[in-house]
């Protein structure tokens, strides 16, 4: 288990323009080559938090995933985030990973927004899905899922970093910071929450405060609020390990199964 270098894209997200919001991104990837493991986009970069679902989407051997590949392999870092997914005639807020020479890891969002009727329109996930990668066990999770600490919780030391792209609007955005700090201590494990910025056509406006917590609770990096923002910080793997060491309060948690 080696050092992370990880990288949070604060995007605005062009509304509903897939092939716009591909492209944008990929000017940024080419300067992060040899700079960066991972990267992270907020939840559906490619599209807004929109609710057209039959219209705007994609498979996973659609345009989205075979850029996402393409980029991974070209540049050697992995990429995150979620996109709108048809599978089986369903509709699904997917979380990917994608590292460099492998298939992608997805994750379907579990908790749909149903204040802004995202149930009506996508289909839950029923699995928590941890990715692998150099040696880091990464859970995949998506903003309003960050709400719900059993289905996060870290039985047995599962996972040491966990991953929120989010569409997390300004009226409960004091919500948003409280709670990625909140995983991070109660999970002992770093956590990256990567939330996007601007205002949609739905008169929703996102500030940002896209953050990296450590597993005591620190704010490592956080991205300025309301603009666009590319930044990277290393994640310390000895760091982890000592403290789990030091403080091994996850070996005095609760055992539960949780069902679906």
């Amino acid at each position: 288990m080696d050092d992370l270098r990880l990288t949070m894209i604060q995007s605005d997200i062009v509304w509903e323009n897939r092939d716009a919001n591909l492209c944008k991104q990929e000017k940024r990837l080419k300067e992060l080559k040899n700079k960066t493991d991972l990267i992270i986009f907020p939840e559906m970069f490619t599209t807004g938090f929109s609710m057209n679902s039959a219209s705007l989407a994609d498979t996973e051997n659609g345009e989205t995933i075979c850029r996402l590949k393409y980029w991974a392999d070209k540049y050697g870092f992995a990429l995150s985030g979620s996109f709108i997914c048809v599978q089986n005639n369903q509709y699904f807020n997917r979380g990917f990973f994608i590292a460099p020479g492998n298939n992608p890891v997805y994750y379907n969002k579990r908790h749909l927004f149903q204040m802004g009727n995202e149930n009506q329109h996508f289909s839950p996930g029923s699995q928590q899905v941890i990715a692998i990668y150099k040696g880091w066990n990464i859970c995949l999770s998506i903003c309003y899922d960050l709400r719900f600490p059993v289905w996060l919780r870290n039985n047995g030391v599962r996972y040491d970093l966990l991953l929120v792209p989010a569409c997390w609007p300004q009226p409960r955005i004091s919500a948003w910071d409280i709670l990625l700090q909140a995983r991070a201590i109660e999970n002992q494990t770093y956590v990256c929450g990567v939330n996007r910025v601007g205002k949609d056509p739905t008169g929703l406006y996102y500030p940002g405060h896209s953050a990296v917590i450590d597993p005591k609770g620190k704010v490592l990096l956080s991205a300025p609020e309301g603009t666009e923002s590319v930044a990277t910080v290393t994640l310390s793997a000895n760091e982890l390990i000592k403290f789990r060491q030091k403080f091994p309060v996850l070996q005095d948690a609760d055992s539960f199964t949780i069902h679906v």
